[in-house]
């Protein structure tokens, strides 16, 4: 398969993304609390923080951003507020949880209940800046 064309149908609405974003969310608060698959989990929070930091780069640029790279969302993000700079060291460890989540390995990969929590408030806290900063009422 090639790279996606030009005319991507992903939505060019930032509060659509941000929508996704809080579903994302949802979604690993549930499995958390129901002691579900804390991979899940963990793919759910690196979605969460993917779609809100497309939607803030589209809100503050009117510009969509491609790509699944936390770190290169988040320096996207850092360009227009330095505040993101907070996020750029836990980018780089949140992007495992794009791939490793989702696929088994001969290696195996865990994610515990404690990398699952830290994972989870941070998702929250990013979430949480952008909405007040978009102003989804979160």
């Amino acid at each position: 398969m090639g790279s996606r064309r030009k005319s991507s149908h992903d939505s060019q609405r930032y509060f659509d993304w941000m929508e996704r974003a809080e579903a994302d969310l949802y979604s690993a608060l549930l499995l958390k609390e129901l002691n579900g698959d804390n991979c899940n989990a963990a793919f759910h929070c690196q979605q969460c923080i993917e779609k809100a930091l497309k939607a803030y780069v589209l809100f503050m640029q009117n510009k969509h951003i491609d790509g699944h790279n936390l770190t290169y969302l988040c320096r996207s993000a850092v360009k227009i507020d330095p505040k993101f700079t907070e996020w750029l060291d836990e980018s780089v460890e949140l992007n495992r949880y794009y791939i490793e989540t989702r696929y088994p390995t001969d290696e195996g990969f865990d994610v515990t209940d404690g990398d699952l929590e830290k994972i989870y408030v941070m998702a929250g806290e990013m979430y949480k800046f952008i909405s007040g900063v978009i102003g989804t009422g979160e």
